[in-house]
C-alpha cells in the first residue's frame, strides 16, 4: 500500500484498496451454502489497521439519526463495530451467534440491550441469514432494530431478504464496485 494516509483515499481508492487485500479466487462456499468463484476474505481488511480505520470512517455516513449503540454481529462485525465506535462515540456491542453457556449467559455484551435502538453491523453479507438471525434474538430481548450496515454486499438476495425481514440495509460497496475498482 501507498503511503498516503487513509483519509486522502477517495471512494474509489479505497474499493480498490479492499479488492486487492481481500479478494481471493478459487473455488469458496459460503455461509448461505452457495459456492462463489471469488470470495472476499474480510479478516485481511479488518485486520489491517489503516485500511479499517478508513472503512470505519466511510462507514459513519451510514449510520442514520437516533441509534443508540452499534451491535456487531460475531465474529466478522466486532473489529468493524469496534472501530466505527471510536469514529462515531456510540457505544458498541458484541453479539454472539448465540448466548454463552456459562458466566453472565449473554448473547450480547457491552451493555443493555432492552429499550435500545440499535444498529446491526456486519462485514459482508450474501443472503443475510445471519442479520435475520440475530436480529430476532435482539429484538426477542427488548431492542428495537430498523437497519443494518455493512462493508460489502454480495449482490446476492440479502437486501431483499432483509427488506422482508423489517431491515433496510446499507452497504458501503456493493460487490460490483469492489470489481470495477480493480480494473
Amino acid at each position: 500500500m501507498a503511503a498516503d494516509p487513509p483519509e486522502a483515499w477517495t471512494r474509489e481508492e479505497l474499493a480498490g484498496r479492499i479488492h486487492e487485500i481481500s479478494n481471493l479466487r478459487g473455488e469458496f462456499t459460503l455461509r448461505s451454502g452457495a459456492v462463489a468463484d471469488q470470495y472476499f476474505d474480510k479478516y485481511r481488511f479488518e485486520a489491517d489497521p489503516r485500511l479499517l480505520a478508513a472503512i470505519a470512517r466511510a462507514m459513519r455516513d451510514l449510520i442514520p439519526s437516533g441509534v443508540d449503540a452499534l451491535a456487531g454481529l460475531e465474529m466478522g462485525g466486532i473489529p468493524l463495530v469496534t472501530a466505527l465506535s471510536r469514529e462515531t462515540g456510540l457505544p458498541a456491542l458484541f453479539v454472539r451467534k448465540a448466548a454463552k453457556e456459562y458466566g453472565t449467559c449473554k448473547l450480547a455484551e457491552g451493555g443493555e440491550i432492552t429499550g435500545r435502538h440499535l444498529l446491526v453491523v456486519e462485514d459482508v453479507v450474501t443472503s443475510g441469514g445471519q442479520i435475520l438471525l440475530s436480529t430476532a434474538d435482539l429484538r426477542g430481548l427488548g431492542a428495537t432494530i430498523e437497519r443494518a450496515i455493512c462493508v460489502i454486499d454480495r449482490e446476492a438476495g440479502g437486501v431483499e431478504k432483509l427488506a422482508a425481514g423489517g431491515i433496510a440495509l446499507s452497504a458501503l460497496f456493493r460487490m460490483s464496485d469492489l470489481v470495477a475498482a480493480s480494473r
